[in-house]
């Protein structure tokens, strides 16, 4: 007779051998899997396998310049479209002028300048006209980098070396030196050098009203040789020395209207880094003094020491910042100049010099003997409506 007791213990029984055999099955298929996973040369288990990730996607050009710089306070890279050409992205500084921009050159074609927009530059490139005279349009180094999230694109465009001869311009360099607050003007021989510096603010606003373009130095180099397209409807402002009273009285204008000038500094005497709408250029190192015959040391010297104090001014104003623009140009001490100036200043690598002599820059001008505009005191608005329209 089976009792109550027997029946448990069978079904106790029953229970752990099935239980056995379903652990030691369980075993079977880890040790399996371990023998699966584990190195085939020495039996060790291997290391788990990664998790796939998905391929990082390449940076642009652009983002790469800023990867690559992004320490730089202000950094902004900007990118180029222009048909028929493929320009690398260029780092600029937040605002501040555009430090030159890049200016294409083809066979057949001329530059007509970058615009904010593909229909700004369309527009310009049927009719250079309808953009290159508006500095709201064209975008040039007379401009401050406006970027969003870092990055700002320009659109160019193209004319014919036709169209610029056909045009006639003629560029304006103005001439300035001195200034003065005082309207009956300054006593002594050079009186005629000092500006009133209300004429000088109410000259800058008509500039800056009338919207003239405000050609950069390489841009002009680039016009004279026809491959840029320049409106008649622009002007260069310079000023000599860099005289006391033009930094402290003049050059703070052209900051208030944002009217980009040029400052010829005589390096020798302590290169002046000046606010971001002066471009500082050089008036030589040590050369602004009479020779012994009364001249400019420009036409005393030998062509080799010229090019050795033009060397000395360009390091001066690479030191204030000054880069690919520190012997793009120089104005010649008393306008004095000949062949061995002009030898000297290609030996230290300079491409422009402005001379003191009255005219205007057209395609073609000898870039070693730019014409000027000179303003006298006493020369406002009306006086120099005549003179650059």
């Amino acid at each position: 007779m089976t009792t109550i007791r027997d029946r448990r213990t069978a079904g106790a029984l029953r229970r752990a051998l099935t239980c056995g055999i379903l652990l030691a099955l369980a075993g079977t298929a880890l040790a399996a899997c371990a023998a699966d996973s584990a190195d085939p040369a020495t039996g060790a288990p291997s290391a788990e396998a990664p998790s796939p990730t998905p391929t990082p996607t390449p940076l642009t050009p652009a983002e790469q310049l800023l990867a690559d710089n992004a320490a730089t306070p202000g950094v902004c890279a900007v990118s180029f479209t222009l048909d028929g050409a493929t320009l690398d992205p260029q780092l600029q500084i937040q605002d501040r002028l555009y430090d030159h921009l890049p200016i294409p050159r083809a066979d057949g074609r001329a530059f007509a300048g970058w615009y904010p927009d593909a229909g700004a530059a369309a527009a310009a490139s049927a009719d250079p006209a309808t953009g290159a005279g508006n500095p709201a349009t064209r975008v040039n180094g007379s401009n401050l980098v406006a970027c969003t999230d870092q990055q700002v694109t320009l659109y160019g465009a193209w004319t014919t070396p036709d169209a610029v001869t056909a045009a006639k311009a003629r560029i304006p360099i103005l001439m300035y030196h001195q200034f003065t607050d005082k309207p009956e003007g300054e006593s002594g021989w050079l009186r005629g050098n000092y500006s009133y510096i209300e004429d000088y603010r109410a000259s800058m606003q008509y500039i800056k009203d009338q919207a003239f373009y405000l050609p950069t130095w390489d841009e002009l180099s680039a016009f004279i040789d026809g491959a840029l397209y320049l409106p008649d409807h622009s002007v260069i402002i310079t000023d000599d020395d860099a005289d006391p009273t033009w930094l402290t009285m003049a050059s703070p204008i052209n900051e208030q209207l944002q009217v980009m000038a040029t400052s010829f500094d005589i390096t020798g005497d302590g290169a002046v880094p000046q606010n971001r709408f002066i471009l500082p250029r050089s008036h030589t190192n040590n050369m602004h003094t009479a020779g012994a015959n009364g001249k400019g040391q420009m036409v005393n010297l030998t062509p080799e020491e010229i090019a050795a104090d033009m060397t000395v001014s360009a390091e001066a104003l690479r030191g204030i910042g000054v880069t690919a623009g520190a012997t793009e140009i120089m104005a010649y001490p008393y306008g004095h100049y000949d062949d061995r100036s002009k030898q000297g200043l290609t030996m230290a690598g300079f491409e422009m010099a402005r001379t003191i002599e009255q005219g205007y820059v057209s395609v073609g001008s000898d870039k070693l003997a730019l014409p000027c505009v000179r303003i006298n005191f006493g020369m406002g608005v009306a006086a120099l409506k005549d003179l650059i329209g």
